[in-house]
Parts: C-alpha cells; structure tokens; sequence
C-alpha cells in the first residue's frame, strides 16, 4: 500500500473520501480509493456533539480502529491541532503513534466554536498559525508524515489574507498547503499563487458536473481532494428511510424485498467474515 507522501508527489489526484469507522474505510479501499479523510465536522455529527466537542484521544481512537483493519492512509482533520503550538508535539505524537500518515493543522481560534458550522469562523493571528505548523513539522518523528496547513481565511477577511495565512505556513514548514475555497474561480486563484502540492475539498456532488476536470486540478497543482461528508450525508438518508419504513410498516424501496440479509451479507464479506472462520475451523474442534 503506497504511503501518502509518495501519492502527493506524482502528478496524480488522489480523492480521499470521509470514513467515520472501519467498515467505512475498508469500503473506500474496496471501491478503489488510495486514502482515507476522518472528517472532524462529520465525526462530529456522526458523535452528536459537533466538531467542536471532539477531542483528540477520541479521533486518534477512530484513526486507531481504521488502521487496525485497512491499510490505507488516513488523512486527519486535526482541525487546530487541540492547543498552541506547544501542544501541537502531542497531536502529532499521538497521531503518528495510531499510524495517521498526513494532519490537517488549521488557523482556528480555541476553543472551537460551533458557529463554524454556519460559516463563521475565528481565527488565530497568522504568527500563531504558523507557529502551530512549525512545532508540528518540529514534532515529528516519521519522515513520512505529511503535515497540512490550513486557513478558511476567505470566509473572514477575503482572498488576500488566506493567502498570506498559507504562505507563513508554507514557510513555517507545512509540507502541503489547503486553502478552502469551493468556487473554481477560487480554486484557480489559489493554485496560481501558492505551490503545489495543494489540497481542497471536493466538489460535495463529485466530479462528474464539475466545471474543472481532475486531470486540470492536477495541473493547477492540487493533489489531494478530501470529500468531507457525502458519505455520511448518504448514510443519514439511508437510515432515515430505514426507521420511517420500519415505524409505518412499509416496505424501504431502498432496500427492496430480502435487501437487509443481501447487505448484510455484504458487510460480511467486506469485513473478512470468511477469513476469521477459516482461522477457526483451522485452529479450532481439532483442525
């Protein structure tokens, strides 16, 4: 399984969609993708506490439980690092230590407001910004390990600041810069002013009507595109219909006629049911 480090260096786009738990992760891997994304504001929902509620032992765990059954990189949303710059050496220890190969490390105000849910945000100064990055990039221990500098500064003062936000970061020493922004007008702006390897969200309804073509995201610079919550959002609808069906003793459409055992026969092979029974029958009743 190739190491993120190695995925941002080619000239390549990889999309790593979000994975609140492993059998999220294990079928992201299966259906292709190279790279994971614990989202912080989908774990948040998913935890119902929002974001700003998460600590970083309880991400590091869900990191943890990934890692423990697929191999694929995970990306942590570590929103702003859980402190000052100080307190960016145990993020990143702790993060390494549950084998978190890339940290997302933002310019956002502690504690962590909810309201940024809502598109406000509360920004640090960018001294203190970048100071977080380069304790971070201080802290770590493996070579490996991709430290990402973030700002949603557009949201706050405009293009100009976000962009002078990432550039102190990048010479902090982030090794990957993300400035949110979700207008491709805005994503072209960004890639001609700061150097690749870029990173950014993407598009909540995919690719497949999105105005600038992976292969010229690729060219502009970006090299990883996080898809933050269209999983979840699809997990919520699903399980909404599930209960509605259930409580008015209808039939889910969804699902289907025999669909619960079909899929739930899916979950058992994609979490390698068959695998730890052939363990059993070999190590168990006699061989």
């Amino acid at each position: 399984m190739e190491k993120l480090k190695a995925l941002i260096a080619k000239p390549e786009l990889t999309v790593a969609p979000c994975a609140l738990n492993p059998i999220m992760a294990q079928m992201a891997m299966q259906a292709g993708f190279k790279a994971a994304y614990l989202s912080g504001g989908s774990l948040g929902w998913y935890k119902g506490v929002t974001e700003a509620g998460l600590s970083l032992t309880e991400m590091v765990q869900v990191a943890l439980d990934i890692r423990t059954v697929c191999p694929i990189p995970v990306v942590l949303d570590a929103g702003a690092g859980w402190g000052d710059p100080v307190h960016m050496h145990r993020t990143v220890a702790m993060s390494e230590a549950a084998g978190i190969q890339c940290i997302e490390i933002e310019d956002q105000l502690l504690p962590r407001r909810v309201e940024h849910h809502i598109g406000i945000d509360n920004l640090v100064t960018p001294q203190l910004a970048a100071d977080r990055i380069k304790e971070a990039v201080a802290a770590r221990t493996n070579p490996d390990t991709v430290i990402v500098g973030r700002t949603n500064a557009i949201r706050v003062d405009g293009m100009d600041d976000a962009l002078r936000r990432a550039e102190a970061m990048k010479k902090a020493g982030a090794d990957m810069l993300f400035v949110w922004g979700r207008k491709p007008e805005d994503m072209r702006h960004i890639a001609e002013r700061l150097p690749a390897p870029l990173m950014t969200f993407a598009p909540p309804d995919g690719f497949s009507t999105f105005p600038i073509s992976k292969a010229e995201l690729v060219k502009m610079g970006y090299r990883l595109m996080a898809s933050s919550g269209s999983a979840f959002a699809a997990m919520v609808k699903a399980v909404r219909g599930s209960y509605e069906h259930l409580a008015a003793d209808t039939m889910d459409p969804f699902m289907g006629p025999g669909g619960a055992e079909k899929w739930m026969k899916e979950a058992h092979k994609v979490t390698g049911l068959e695998r730890l029974l052939e363990i059993e029958r070999r190590t168990m009743k006699g061989g």
